[in-house]
């Protein structure tokens, strides 16, 4: 097979990021043409705005997209595309890894659902006067039902539970709009357990009792503390991967965007120490929306073996570099299609 996809290059790590993505793809029995679109800071500042554009385009061509870390410095270039491709979704898989170092000891196995836009993100805020400063919160019911609609049907597919987070107790106005939509949901999906819990609450609850929870729905500004959070506990922010989707009026996933969740990592950028673990599920991701399935499982179960085995890169205590890595990663899935 064939495929067309969107590759948005990127800064520090990002180049060995690309290159190990490449490196892997000759290695599968497919081929993909890659529509390279550099945002990186450099050419950012070269091109200005009309790179976003481009990218867009790209991506409405394609409908899915890889991306690597930007640096975000007047613009985050997350959030431009976010607005641009109306991203309303944001998945993030996190799960205990074999092999993997960590100071938690217990199995963890999230999927963290995030609605993509509102909260305090929207609105950069303003000063009132010299010593005050405000900004809006803002919780739209579209996105919030999408959301709701895409973790529910998760939680269907893959026989698991709902728990909706939020500070409904004190934010009762946006907070309680979010967990008024979530009931409004819940009653299309009878056989899916859910819970609702206090934003706070869940973070110590998780850590006490993390087989509790199976997918979490959240608000954008939660999903972001509480990804972080869990991707800490399972040993690094560089293993945790990210889907972002937009719908069409029949709840259709009509673009994607994946993406490591880790940063740019300037300390360590050019030195072939960075952990390409991130990029690989992303990539088993966007593999698994073009409907390749089998390849999808295949990218990902290797990754996790080769983890499995002790073969890390420094940043888990191993002494393998990204490309080392990556070709450990690709006997493996040699050996498995034989």
């Amino acid at each position: 097979m064939r495929y067309e996809i969107t590759e948005l290059l990127g800064d520090g790590i990002g180049p060995e990021l690309c290159q190990a993505v490449h490196t892997l793809v000759e290695a599968l029995p497919l081929t993909l043409d890659f529509i390279q679109i550099d945002l990186s800071l450099e050419n950012r500042h070269r091109v200005g705005p009309k790179i976003y554009e481009k990218a867009y385009e790209a991506i409405l061509k394609t409908r899915f997209a890889l991306k690597y870390p930007t640096i975000t410095e007047e613009e985050s270039p997350n959030v431009v595309l976010r607005k641009l491709c109306n991203f309303s979704v944001i998945h993030r898989p996190v799960m205990t890894l074999p092999g993997v170092k960590s100071n938690f000891t217990k199995k963890l196995d999230l999927d963290i659902v995030r609605v993509a836009t509102g909260g305090t993100y929207e609105d950069p805020g303003r000063m009132i006067g010299k010593d005050a400063a405000v900004s809006l919160r803002v919780v739209e019911r579209a996105t919030t039902q999408t959301a709701a609609i895409f973790a529910f049907e998760l939680a269907k597919k893959t026989h698991k539970s709902v728990t909706s987070a939020s500070k409904y107790t004190i934010q009762r106005i946006t907070d309680g709009l979010f967990e008024d939509i979530v009931a409004q949901m819940e009653k299309r999906y009878p056989g899916v357990p859910h819970k609702k819990e206090l934003f706070d609450a869940l973070l110590a609850k998780i850590i006490m009792h993390p087989e509790d929870y199976q997918v979490i729905l959240v608000l954008n500004e939660y999903g972001d503390f509480l990804s972080d959070m869990v991707c800490g506990l399972v040993g690094s922010l560089g293993i945790g991967a990210s889907g972002s989707y937009a719908f069409d009026e029949q709840g259709n996933i009509t673009l994607a965007l994946f993406d490591p969740a880790g940063g740019t990592a300037p300390d360590i950028a050019g030195k072939n120490k960075a952990n390409p673990t991130a990029i690989f599920l992303a990539f088993s991701q966007l593999l698994f929306q073009l409907g390749e399935a089998t390849l999808s499982t295949l990218i990902r179960d290797s990754t996790l073996s080769v983890l499995e085995r002790g073969i890390t890169t420094p940043d888990l205590g191993g002494s393998y570099g990204t490309m080392e890595f990556t070709q450990e990663v690709i006997a493996e899935i040699k050996r498995r299609l034989i």
